[in-house]
């Protein structure tokens, strides 16, 4: 069987190689990405064994990634999930559990975001009956500050959660700070920022809980997939329930009577005795991601520090060759920060005497791909108009963002002849328009 197995990886190899065969760039024709994952042979030849045993379900390389996903990011405790949009809603949700008794956020409670994000950072917090108070953000950082965070805290204020945005540090530190100040939670949204550090100290590790996504475009993709992150037991035991359809039991699938108590629990209203393994203490969902999601996870993990590396080289190049171009904002890190970077942000200044439309079709057409800022601001958009929210501050920036800013790819498939070419079509366009 070993000797079967053996010779099937072999060719799964091979395949690899013919499959991957490298064609010459060429401008204008070779399609440059804004993100994508980046798949070797050890990766595919990982998802065929993980195939080739039927782990079709969570198991072993699930909790193997958990292990060595949390250690990694200084975690206690990691769980998988299906998607980062359902580790933000496992992460928010968490905070409403009667097992915090007191600190159980209620409906109509408040939790601190920005306007230019993601929507489902703000998603969760809606959909649990909170009220999201929006706060604005810096060009060029494209972050909240500490200062405008502490301005929108208010009575009813019990939680803050924020993502980094496109890989680059809010001001984590001094916000964790504002939070254990105000007996605040705090979520770090982290899907676009593993690897990054603030202080020195890696993102992901100054709130309550965490969250990543595992979407291809991410710095390490699993197709799909997510994780909730925190070294807090009693969050991740709550966050466990919720992603395994609220049971309160904690055996695995196809494991039984861990406790030694399986017929030995009396909860709710229910008879002694009933079987823990179908005693339910939240209202949750099956949010787990696949065996075969963490197999290519575990593959995807060992490269991460080079990912890292050639998103940071890329970003550079970028920044470098369109130094100095007129009429465009360019990015810059976080004070104390040093990004992982998931894009590289372009603003077109208001009274520039060309569009950002214009100057996103004109690379397009170039077949170099450029996406938006997310949603700009999220309350211009359709979902969100006539739901409960609070908004401190102008939301200026958000605005120029919706109307002025893109981001074009700075992820490790990006080879140097293709990241020139980038910069000298931007450089082209601007030139001609004067």
């Amino acid at each position: 069987m070993n000797a079967h197995r053996d010779l099937i990886l072999d060719e799964v190899a091979k395949y690899h190689q013919n499959a991957q065969q490298e064609r010459p760039f060429v401008g204008g024709v070779t399609e440059i990405w804004p993100a994508g994952a980046v798949l070797d042979e050890e990766d595919r030849k990982a998802l065929v064994e993980a195939a080739l045993d039927l782990r079709i379900a969570a198991g072993p390389s699930a909790r193997r990634f958990e292990s060595r996903f949390a250690r990694r990011l200084g975690h206690r405790k990691a769980h998988l999930t299906n998607s980062g949009s359902s580790a933000n809603l496992l992460a928010m949700t968490a905070f409403t559990s009667h097992l915090l008794e007191d600190r159980a956020l209620r409906p109509g409670d408040e939790v601190i975001t920005v306007a230019a994000g993601f929507p489902t950072t703000v998603n969760p917090i809606i959909q649990n009956g909170l009220v999201p108070v929006f706060v604005d953000v810096e060009l060029r950082t494209y972050n909240t500050t500490a200062a405008r965070v502490a301005e929108a805290v208010g009575p009813r204020t019990r939680a803050i959660m924020i993502a980094h945005a496109l890989g680059n540090p809010f001001e984590v530190a001094e916000i964790a700070q504002l939070a254990e100040d105000n007996d605040l939670f705090l979520i770090e949204d982290n899907c676009d920022a593993v690897g990054s550090t603030y202080d020195g100290r890696l993102t992901g590790s100054f709130g309550d809980i965490a969250t990543v996504s595992f979407y291809p475009a991410h710095h390490l993709s699993m197709g799909e997939g997510g994780c909730v992150l925190t070294s807090n037991l009693a969050l991740a035991r709550i966050v466990e329930s919720l992603r395994d359809w609220g049971r309160d039991c904690w055996c695995e699938p196809g494991e039984t009577n861990k406790c030694l108590k399986r017929f030995g629990y009396q909860m709710g209203t229910l008879p002694e005795g009933y079987d823990h393994k179908y005693i339910f203490s939240h209202i949750g969902y099956n949010l787990k991601a696949t065996d075969l999601q963490a197999a290519l996870g575990l593959t995807q993990l060992d490269k991460l520090d080079r990912f890292g590396a050639a998103r940071r080289d890329n970003w550079k190049r970028l920044r470098a060759g369109l130094d100095g171009t007129p009429h465009l904002l360019l990015p810059e890190p976080t004070v104390r920060s040093d990004p992982s970077w998931f894009g590289f942000a372009l603003t077109v200044e208001p009274d520039a005497p060309f569009s950002r439309a214009a100057l996103v079709d004109f690379l397009e057409t170039r077949k170099i791909g450029t996406r938006r800022l997310f949603a700009g601001n999220l309350t211009r958009h359709p979902a969100y108009i006539g739901s409960r929210h609070r908004v401190v501050g102008d939301l200026t920036n958000s605005d120029i963002i919706t109307d002025q800013t893109f981001w074009i790819g700075v992820y490790p498939a990006l080879t140097e002849e293709m990241l020139d070419y980038v910069t000298a079509s931007v450089r082209e366009f601007v030139a001609a328009h004067p």
